[in-house]
């Protein structure tokens, strides 16, 4: 098995976001997360697991048809998995307190 070429999600972070450069792509990446955040915790404050059967379609659905129709590139998950969902996270984080942008700016 060949050896990772990150060691660090410190690292890994600015080549996520160099994978998710598409206006389209970012909604369908920050809406997907939302969905997950929000399925989890509907799931566990109400004890109802048929919530976490919508899991996948959220974690995958909606940014693999970002990735596929707009970025033209693959998800990083199957070759990074822990660093791929929390980049997930931090990216919706950082565009809900405005730190990322939706729209990004080639130079």
């Amino acid at each position: 098995m060949s050896e990772k070429k990150f060691k660090s999600l410190k690292d890994f972070y600015p080549f996520y976001l160099s994978q998710h450069i598409n206006t389209t792509s970012r909604v369908l990446h920050f809406i997907g997360t939302g969905l997950v955040a929000l399925t989890l915790f509907t799931g566990f404050l109400f004890h109802q697991s048929r919530f976490f059967l919508a899991l996948p379609l959220f974690v995958f659905g909606l940014p693999w048809i970002g990735h596929f129709f707009f970025e033209k590139n693959k998800s990083t998950f199957f070759q990074y998995p822990i660093y791929t969902l929390a980049s997930d996270f931090l990216m919706f984080y950082d565009l809900l307190n405005g730190k990322q942008s939706f729209v990004v700016k080639h130079d």
